[in-house]
């Protein structure tokens, strides 16, 4: 399995540097697997890219989406392969017991927020997220409901050779006076339990967080303390507040891992960075 991260959610150039190290795309991560299965993880503006570097021979491609936020698929409408006639696109999401999928991406992919409609792009194939475990592929695929405003899920994704957990938007500290607690109370722990790969929010700094509770995204020391307590082997921090500039987000990561008693490796995610599995 080798995953690619498109999109992290961004970050400004530190002072002096013309671009930023950490990017400027939101959430977007592609995961290959062994067999050639092409899973996308969000579709924020980072698809846009990886869309135009998908080679000639690709016959499908499946996009999961953890939730509707826009950051997580403005991208969408500027995916090239939902116009390739040659390769059939699976989009899979998450409905509500009022509106289904299609319904809630008809919000945006419609005029006039978006000039094309949903219904002609003819080779897209809408699925909405069961409730236990299934196939993708080569890929063992659970989507497990997480603490983000809206209906969030994060992602188990397993094959023989490694195991990946996204969870792109998560407060698992929220209402939590110590934190972390026990495993089995913890919102994300089943999915991230035991990974070879953690990609996690950590928008924010431990000073920061008191003025953003219940927003649905984690302090960075939150996001190691949980790393921890699943027992995951690598983790890689996500979302990034795209207020930091590159070097805040060094600092954030630097001074949140010597405070923290780490488990495990720790690398803070940009684009363009490959991890393989296995």
């Amino acid at each position: 399995m080798r995953v690619r991260l498109w999109g992290t959610r961004g970050s400004v150039a530190a002072p002096g540097a013309d671009t930023a190290r950490y990017g400027g795309n939101t959430s977007c991560v592609e995961v290959c697997g062994p067999n050639g299965t092409i899973l996308v993880l969000d579709a924020g503006t980072g698809i846009r890219p990886l869309g135009r570097a998908l080679g000639q021979g690709v016959k499908r491609v499946d996009v999961m989406l953890t939730h509707l936020h826009m950051d997580h698929i403005q991208g969408l409408g500027f995916f090239a392969p939902l116009f390739d006639p040659a390769v059939e696109t699976h989009l899979w999401g998450t409905a509500t017991t009022a509106l289904d999928l299609r319904t809630r991406l008809m919000r945006y992919l419609s005029p006039p927020l978006f000039p094309v409609h949903l219904r002609d792009l003819k080779r897209l194939v809408l699925h909405a997220l069961p409730a236990g475990p299934f196939d993708v592929g080569e890929f063992r695929v659970v989507a497990e409901r997480v603490c983000h405003p809206g209906f969030t899920v994060g992602y188990r994704i397993a094959t023989d050779t490694g195991t990946l957990a996204y969870l792109s938007d998560h407060e698992p500290a929220l209402g939590v006076a110590r934190f972390p607690m026990r495993e089995e109370w913890t919102s994300g722990y089943a999915p991230a339990r035991d990974v070879d790969l953690l990609v996690h929010d950590a928008q924010y700094s431990l000073q920061e967080y008191p003025d953003h509770v219940g927003w649905g995204h984690s302090a960075i020391d939150h996001t190691l303390a949980f790393a921890r307590l699943a027992r995951v082997k690598h983790l890689v921090t996500f979302h990034h507040d795209p207020a930091h500039d590159d070097d805040d987000i060094d600092r954030l990561t630097r001074d949140a891992t010597s405070a923290a008693r780490v488990t495990c490796a720790v690398t803070a995610g940009a684009e363009g960075a490959v991890f393989d599995l296995g």
